[in-house]
């Protein structure tokens, strides 16, 4: 009887290890947000906006994995592009707030026109969870832009 108990310990510690690094494989890292930033702005100085802002916006192209997708802002707020929701290209959200009232929008911008590249820390919906939780932005300022991709931290 022990060693079936043991089989069986032994059984429920690798499905568990092994759910654990399916969920964690689910999310993308600070390492990849970073790489698609920097490919975008490069996709952008290639292609062009127009057709570069088409291509982050598909939520089935090269810009959007898992939770992963980029967002380019208009040094004023406004979404030029977004990966996950189309309904705000076109909008200004300088004064969006998160659950704790920071205009991240705000803060974004207003920190891109002073450096080239930075992490933003705040509070978004999860689009694999659907619930608010903290999310690091890293963005990189190209023109009169900010190109942003982030992850979250369930």
């Amino acid at each position: 009887m022990p060693k079936q108990i043991t089989l069986l310990l032994a059984c429920a510690a690798m499905l568990a290890a092994s759910i654990a690094l399916s969920h964690a494989a689910e999310r993308a890292t600070k390492d990849e947000a970073t790489a698609m930033v920097k490919k975008a702005v490069a996709f952008i100085k290639q292609e062009g906006p127009e057709k570069a802002y088409a291509e982050i916006s598909n939520k089935k192209g090269q810009f959007v994995d898992r939770d992963l997708y980029i967002v380019v802002y208009r040094l004023d707020g406004h979404i030029l592009a977004h990966g996950a929701n189309e309904k705000l290209i076109g909008t200004d959200q300088i004064a969006a707030k998160d659950p704790d009232g920071k205009e991240f929008v705000r803060e974004r911008v207003e920190v891109a026109k002073k450096q080239d590249s930075f992490w933003q820390s705040y509070k978004f919906p999860d689009p694999l969870t659907k619930s608010v939780t903290p999310k690091e932005m890293y963005c990189e300022r190209l023109n009169d832009t900010a190109v942003c991709g982030g992850v979250y931290k369930p």
